[in-house]
């Protein structure tokens, strides 16, 4: 399996940590690919909407995001992490997240996003993993991808050494138990019903839909009609 890790922050702290023993533990290590953001990325959506009516080429940071999407395209794993900034995930990760609005399932999904997996990583010293990791999540669902793992932990600590040995164990064990699943469905994931139903209300609205670009796209691949991207 290939597996990307997009990392909220360059700096690898605990957060990052937990990530890469959860990609170690899905594959070799030769097969994990890494994006930290700001570093590789670290362009704000200038709000332009080209992405939305003319293409996602017509980006200004296009070229910059490419490399990247191509690596988001050829990964089976997609893991997010992303440390707690005042209860929510980075700027830097919202601000990379923005750039992919045209691929939600409401403008042109990929199809390649509905046989992924996902896991969404947040820890803190106190709290706030929840919504953090939510920002993120939100956006897994609507680029379809099926089936998002998620894990936040409040560690007690700000730095991976001070983590004490309990904690560190719990998180070794629900790495395990997402490794497990994750292996488990790969090549076959489930397409849950909430995405299905999205899909077909999609599908509906672009029979007729309000923006050009997205109304030929859904045509094209025969989504207004009863092909669907997972079979």
């Amino acid at each position: 399996m290939k597996v990307l890790i997009i990392s909220g922050t360059a700096y690898k702290g605990s957060t990052y940590t937990v990530g890469r023993m959860l990609a170690e533990k899905i594959t070799s290590a030769k097969n994990i690919s890494e994006v930290f953001l700001p570093r590789d990325f670290g362009e704000f959506c200038c709000g332009c909407t080209n992405c939305f009516g003319k293409g996602s080429e017509t980006c200004p940071h296009y070229e910059k995001l490419r490399p990247i999407t191509e690596l988001i395209d050829g990964a089976d794993v997609i893991v997010f992490t992303s440390p707690t900034y005042v209860y929510h995930a980075t700027g830097q990760m919202k601000a990379f997240l923005d750039h992919y609005g045209w691929r939600w399932m409401v403008h042109r999904p990929d199809e390649k996003m509905f046989r992924k997996q996902a896991a969404v990583i947040s820890t803190a010293a106190g709290a706030g993993m929840k919504s953090a990791i939510k920002d993120i999540a939100d956006s897994c669902f609507f680029w379809g991808i099926p089936k998002t793992y998620k894990l936040g932990m409040a560690l007690r600590a700000v730095k991976w050494d001070s983590v004490s040995p309990k904690r560190k164990a719990e998180l070794e064990k629900k790495t395990d138990r997402i490794a497990k699943k994750i292996a488990r469905r790969q090549g076959k994931v489930p397409v849950p019903l909430k995405t299905r139903a999205f899909f077909k209300l999609m599908s509906l609205i672009q029979r007729n839909g309000w923006n050009k670009a997205d109304v030929d796209y859904w045509k094209d691949k025969g989504w207004t009609g009863s092909k669907r991207p997972w079979r």
